[in-house]
């Protein structure tokens, strides 16, 4: 029994309350949206965007001054310890705040929670669940951005164990976190070498060559223009596609097809667009080595052009183009002359200087399919690396919820939803099963699960004419309540029997017979009225299944859901709902020989009472000729 297990018993046997944040509060607010002067030092201005992976990202934030700050938050301070749940936007995502550093919050929502009643890495963990985040979700309104009213967060129901129980399952959740960071940093740092890696072989393709003419962008463009400003405030969800020039920098990687932001034309009051083909250059940015870096548009919709952004029209190919402008040669080219500052800038005539290699538009073309795909797998998070490292942060975010639902509910862990959540594939369903299993028994002991994830009915078939006396079941030779069967005095001749294994277990599924239960040693073939369940040897031992369908509890189900009048049934799909509580295979395996034992005592007619019975009976005849023995 693991240590959090013992907790439950001792601490909670009866279940746990759920109480609502309100009750395990000390204190809540709204950090409203306000208007101070941005100026360039001074206090951190956050909004729900700058919340993600459970931490304040400081990056790219705005900042107030020091009288705005204080004008503002008056006694609405921010403290280490408080959580922060983004509710506009990017609604459900919750921050601990770990860091004494000032700063102002915007369209975020604000817990203190009384930490007598809850420890606070446990309310994180369960506020990020997957369930609770997505009910959040469902809760927005239907604005243009969306968001959640206080009461979504003040009146959510949580389960609240003892302190005791809280801790010991925010260290076991602790650890899967470090788990998965340091897994996760050991691919990013192969990933990171495979980017290395394209990018060599990429420059090395890209290079200058004699056979190949070098031309300047002024040369090949039909024309080369600026974009028009659109302030961060003007971007909607929804109306004509955009692209700002910082999401050149942080969103699109070498070419794309579809813009991730839009915005009102009304908002821009001289639009300029780009088109299929078209390059985007970003003239301004944080560092020299990264200026000017220039992405490709593939897609068919007339988008907007942001300010700081340069667009190039051209008649060549634009995947091409884009590869070759994010060489180390070209990178080179973008950075002379730009004095390094606090923000870099480019210009119009600066890129028109940049000169590169021009073959023809067939290999321009081959070039492009070339490190599309070596691009792809570095990068693409459906594929490779990325996609190994997205997986592994799923699985961390299931098997978080798994533990905390079956710690708050104890019910059983897996359900239709949960097992066939990410593929229709038998085997990886079979594999997430026995996973969650295993991880449910590592940490409580035990998992109460259904029969029907660990076990299937045999679908096995061999013909009548292939099975004998020996090894042919009907209920007629399936002894009563004991491990065995007899010679079978009626074989079918034909037809096609299911067959059963050595390690099956045989039941009866006909009354009076639903107590006839064997654990099959050799093969052999059966007919309707007997069932074959096939245990999955992973998870549980074929006696340790035989032994809990011998019991009282299995036949009473059973018995329970049969069907049928004059001769009812065993319900097929009843019974693969039925429950068993199984441990790890070396708990089963230890349970199987103390109930052999047990069984061999009480049937064995070499030990246990059978043989008391018969020595006694030997003795009693013994003297009983003894005495009757008058010579």
């Amino acid at each position: 029994m693991s240590k959090l297990d013992k907790l439950i018993k001792e601490l909670c046997p009866n279940g746990v309350d759920r109480l609502s944040t309100n009750d395990i509060k000390i204190d809540s607010f709204w950090l409203m949206p306000a208007t101070p002067n941005y100026i360039e030092s001074g206090v951190p201005y956050i909004t729900s965007k700058n919340v993600r992976n459970g931490k304040i990202d400081f990056t790219n934030v705005s900042y107030i001054s020091e009288e705005d700050y204080k004008n503002i938050s008056s006694n609405r301070s921010i403290l280490v310890g408080d959580i922060l749940v983004t509710m506009i936007g990017t609604i459900g995502e919750v921050c601990i705040v770990d860091d004494n550093i000032k700063f102002y919050g915007q369209n975020l929502y604000l817990v203190r929670l009384n930490k007598n009643l809850i420890d606070t890495k446990y309310f994180y963990y369960y506020i990020t669940s997957a369930s609770i985040k997505n009910s959040l979700v469902t809760k927005k309104n239907a604005s243009s951005q969306g968001y959640i009213k206080a009461g979504s967060i003040e009146n959510l129901k949580v389960p609240v164990p003892p302190l005791e129980v809280q801790r010991e399952i925010v260290r076991i959740l602790d650890s899967f976190t470090l788990l998965t960071a340091e897994l996760t940093a050991e691919l990013t740092a192969e990933l990171t070498a495979r980017k290395k890696q394209y990018e060599y072989y990429r420059d090395e393709l890209l290079k200058p060559h004699k056979s190949i003419p070098m031309v300047t962008l002024k040369e090949i463009a039909c024309s080369i223009y600026r974009g028009t400003g659109i302030k961060r405030d003007q971007v909607t969800e929804d109306g004509e596609p955009c692209v700002r020039y910082g999401e050149i920098y942080t969103t699109y990687n070498t070419w794309f097809d579809e813009c991730v932001s839009h915005t009102k034309e009304e908002y821009v009051s001289s639009p300029k667009y780009f088109e299929h083909g078209d390059i985007l250059f970003a003239i301004t940015g944080e560092s020299v080595e990264d200026i000017s870096k220039s992405i490709a548009y593939i897609g068919h919709d007339k988008c907007l052009a942001g300010g700081d952004i340069v667009v190039m029209k051209h008649n060549q190919n634009p995947r091409y183009l884009a590869h070759v402008l994010n060489t180390s040669m070209a990178r080179e080219q973008k950075s002379k002359g730009k004095v390094k500052s606090k923000v870099v800038h480019s210009n119009v005539s600066s890129i028109e200087q940049i000169r590169i290699p021009l073959p023809t538009l067939e290999v321009q073309e081959r070039y492009a399919d070339v490190l599309d795909n070596f691009e792809k797998i570095c990068n693409d998070l459906n594929i490779g690396l990325p996609a190994e490292i997205e997986a592994r942060k799923k699985q961390y975010e299931y098997y978080r919820d798994v533990l905390l639902t079956f710690a708050e509910t104890g019910s059983t862990i897996l359900t239709d939803r949960q097992t066939d959540r990410q593929t229709d594939r038998q085997t990886d369903r079979q594999t997430d099963r026995q996973t969650v299993i295993k991880l449910i028994q590592y940490v409580f002991g035990y998992a109460p699960v259904k029969l029907k994830y660990i076990a299937e009915y045999s679908k096995d078939r061999v013909n009548a004419n292939d099975v004998d006396e020996n090894t042919y079941v009907g209920v007629d030779n399936l002894l009563q309540n004991k491990k065995g069967k007899t010679l079978s005095n009626c074989v079918p001749k034909t037809g096609r029997l299911t067959q059963y294994k050595s390690g099956d277990v045989l039941i009866g599924n006909i009354r009076p017979y639903l107590r006839k239960i064997w654990l099959a040693d050799n093969t052999g073939g059966t007919n309707g009225d007997v069932l074959v369940i096939r245990g999955c040897i992973d998870i549980i031992i074929p006696k340790f299944l035989y032994y809990y369908l011998s019991s009282e509890d299995f036949f009473e189900y059973n018995n329970q859901y049969s069907k049928g009048a004059k001769m009812p049934r065993g319900n097929k799909d009843a019974i693969m709902e039925y429950i068993l509580y199984i441990p790890s295979l070396e708990e089963q395996s230890r349970i199987v020989s103390i109930l052999d034992r047990f069984d061999s005592l009480c049937n064995d007619i070499t030990s246990g009472l059978p043989a008391e019975i018969e020595a006694r009976k030997k003795q009693y005849e013994y003297y009983r000729d003894k005495l009757l023995d008058f010579k």
